[in-house]
């Protein structure tokens, strides 16, 4: 299973997602899609945009976990 965490790295650079939004060039809607867990695919160029807002690596916004139940 993939993590999303952006919202704990917005956290951390105390930025709201609108200004997260601004910066990286995407709606509301598809940047909330993607901290919440819901996107199904997310293009280079988005996630280089969001890690170059952040100041922070891909591995940073995801995180594997194993599912126990497999």
């Amino acid at each position: 299973m993939i993590v999303v965490n952006l919202d704990v790295m917005m956290a951390r650079r105390k930025m709201s997602l609108g200004e997260l939004s601004e910066r990286v060039g995407i709606t509301l809607a598809n940047l909330s899609i993607l901290k919440n867990g819901k996107a199904k695919a997310v293009r280079l160029s988005t996630l280089d945009a969001i890690c170059r807002a952040l100041d922070c690596t891909p591995g940073d916004i995801f995180e594997y976990r194993s599912d126990n139940n497999e």
